[in-house]
């Protein structure tokens, strides 16, 4: 049985392949090949069910709103995001037109939501929980919310924690940019023992609707 590295490590060879596949489908426009190759491009790291399994920096993109998965393709595009984590990402979002963005954005906002599943510290998820209260809950609404693909960030609640401490670790290094002066201003206020109050609060989170309150 392949350890977790090798596992990684074989899956990543993979989606380069996938990539340079896609390369060459997509100098043909309209191909049903090269759509079938996007989508296996992602699944590679992703999964089918956009759960990201098998990658502790990968995340769930599973029911994300269209609007925030077009933001994030096109922030690795122009540089505003930094493959830190997963180098590979930055290749492979090289390679889409505005159409593909478009495209894949729609397919993985289609499905179900779901969480990481992670066992989590209560105890952390309730301090995580009054932090995201007083910084975070104006732009970073719960999944099930109404108004979520209205909302300006993207919904945190079940998100991997390895990935939510690799991507707020970015931010504070200039790995990435955020996008509004407000949010830089808020990562300011953050400490390591806070994002981990943040990282265990929205692993507590069930996206299942009777089930759908945080910290409980």
């Amino acid at each position: 049985m392949l350890s977790p590295h090798s596992t990684c490590v074989v899956k990543t060879i993979a989606t380069t392949y996938n990539i340079l596949v896609l390369a060459v489908l997509a100098m043909l426009p309209g191909s049903a090949l090269a759509e079938l190759a996007m989508i296996e491009v992602c699944a590679s790291c992703h999964a089918e069910d956009g759960s990201g399994v098998g990658f502790e920096f990968v995340p769930i993109i599973a029911g994300t709103p269209a609007s925030h998965l077009e933001e994030a393709l096109y922030a690795y595009q122009d540089g505003a995001r930094r493959c830190v984590g997963v180098p590979v990402m930055c290749e492979a979002a090289a390679l889409l037109s505005d159409a593909d963005i478009a495209e894949l954005a729609q397919h993985y906002s289609a499905m179900r939501r779901i969480s990481s599943g992670e066992t989590f510290d209560k105890a952390l998820a309730q301090t995580g929980e009054a932090i995201h209260e007083e910084h975070c809950a104006k732009c970073h609404v719960l999944p099930h919310d109404e108004n979520v693909g209205n909302a300006l960030g993207i919904p945190l609640h079940g998100q991997r924690s390895a990935y939510l401490r690799m991507a707020l670790g970015a931010y504070m290094t200039g790995d990435r940019v955020a996008l509004m002066p407000a949010m830089a201003e808020k990562l300011k206020l953050l400490d390591a023992e806070k994002i981990d109050a943040l990282a265990n609060y929205y692993a507590s989170y069930d996206p299942l609707p009777e089930n759908a309150s945080p910290s409980q």
